[in-house]
């Protein structure tokens, strides 16, 4: 078994699923809704997708990629709108799409190689795992503002419920 292949193929499959998740959650919210905050503290949704775009395309596609780096971290918190639902989406796909292209032409021989993204100087496989990490994370904090901005169960993991008539194992 190829291991290294293993890893970067499941990298492209996790992100493309919670880019899928973030996408059911932008088609939930309205623009008012996608860039609430409680207080100057928080990040609304709208900011953070904007933050996963920067880094997804920072660390993958530039790092990794040897696309030029134009990412302006501090304007991804800085907005406070400008950008619908649907523009974030297309953005956010736009950028997935782009870092599974990388990552499907990695060779394994790469996963060892050094890069150097935001000052770090770590292994291709690490910023590779870094990524991953960290849209999961971000993932569940939108999925969470958006169960509390409209009280709806998204169903990602209906399907494990037991159905009605089941009978239930002591």
């Amino acid at each position: 078994m190829n291991f290294d292949r293993l890893f970067l193929d499941f990298s492209v499959k996790k992100l493309h699923q919670m880019a899928g998740r973030i996408d059911t959650c932008l088609g939930k919210l309205t623009p008012d809704q996608l860039w609430a905050r409680g207080n100057d503290n928080e990040n609304a949704v709208g900011n953070l997708v904007l933050h996963l775009c920067g880094n997804v395309r920072q660390w993958i596609v530039s790092g990794v990629g040897g696309a030029a780096d134009v990412r302006e971290r501090d304007a991804e918190f800085a907005a406070r709108g400008g950008q619908s639902p649907s523009e974030l989406s297309a953005r956010l796909r736009r950028v997935v799409d782009e870092a599974a292209a990388v990552l499907t032409a990695v060779t394994p021989e790469r996963l060892g190689e050094r890069i150097i993204v935001q000052k770090y100087d770590v292994p291709v496989l690490e910023a590779i795992y870094h990524v991953v990490e960290h849209f999961s994370g971000h993932t569940g904090q939108i999925i969470f503002a958006t169960k509390m901005l409209t009280s709806e169960d998204l169903g990602f993991y209906r399907h494990l419920s037991a159905p009605a008539h089941a009978e239930k194992v002591p």
